[in-house]
């Protein structure tokens, strides 16, 4: 697997990036440009990336292309076609965004994200993006999310299932989809549960993890590696099972020094698992 994370140093281009990426120590990026960059532009970071081997992890397409404000639904969706397309031509692994939210805020949690007209709104979305947009060589992904489809292991199953399409694939946050005490404990099992049902498709991943209040009610918190009790010791085996340049990439963290303690807690497991991170 190859670990990697947001770059907080100023690039003015290719040549600068690769050296900002490098003395991260990251092997995965998140991709530098955004679409309606030149060809040239694009072909140059490409180029760039190949040159180092590093690898583009994801391009972004944060979104709602379900929401229930047309102008914004459309909006999403040529936003999400366009980044579909930049990450094509970039060469990134996938294109990431959320499924989206039946109401006000774009990932906000609402009774009628879980329900099946939904579900049907995102096939049919999802599929429109991809026809539209036509990738040959990368994926259209759906974060994994603690409120909204997938929600579950499962419900991606059924996405898959249901979308149809050879270039949708999976974008695997497992911290999202600790919801409830029972996954927060069980996590380990869900762990595997996602890698044996989800892992042919899994293009990208997140690293985050989970801590619980004891509180009454159920609080839980999203918290920097090593800091809560997602089992990482099976994250990292069941990841090293995919093909080696699959990206694990830390995120919502506050800034570098942050990033740097995150990355290390990582590199600690994997190599008390022996786990190899190109």
């Amino acid at each position: 697997m190859r670990l990697g994370g947001p770059i907080f140093t100023e690039f003015t281009g290719p040549e600068d990036w690769v050296v900002a990426a490098r003395a991260t120590g990251y092997t995965a990026v998140y991709c530098p440009a955004r679409y309606g960059a030149e060809d040239e532009v694009v072909g140059a970071y490409a180029r760039a990336a190949a040159k180092a081997h590093i690898v583009i992890a994801e391009v972004g397409a944060w979104s709602n292309p379900i929401s229930p404000d047309e102008q914004e639904r459309n909006r999403s969706l040529t936003l999400c076609k366009e980044q579909l397309a930049l990450a094509d031509r970039i060469g990134a692994r996938c294109c990431v965004n959320i499924s989206g939210a039946r109401g006000d805020r774009w990932d906000g949690h609402y009774a009628a994200n879980l329900t099946q007209n939904t579900f049907d709104l995102i096939v049919d979305s999802v599929r429109e993006i991809i026809d539209d947009a036509g990738p040959l060589r990368t994926f259209y992904t759906l974060e994994t999310m603690p409120w909204m489809y997938p929600d579950s292991v499962d419900s991606y199953v059924r996405l898959l299932e249901a979308i149809d399409r050879k270039q949708f694939g999976v974008h695997l946050d497992p911290a999202n989809l600790i919801n409830s005490p029972e996954r927060f404990y069980g996590n380990a099992d869900l762990l595997r549960e996602c890698f044996a049902k989800l892992g042919p498709h899994i293009k990208s991943c997140h690293a985050k993890d989970v801590s619980m209040r004891q509180e009454f009610m159920v609080h839980i918190d999203e918290v920097r590696p090593g800091l809560g009790s997602l089992d990482y010791g099976v994250y990292l085996r069941e990841l090293d099972r995919l093909p080696p340049d699959t990206p694990l990439m830390m995120e919502h963290l506050s800034d570098g020094e942050d990033y740097d303690r995150a990355a290390e807690y990582i590199r600690s497991v994997a190599a008390q698992e022996g786990v190899k991170i190109r």
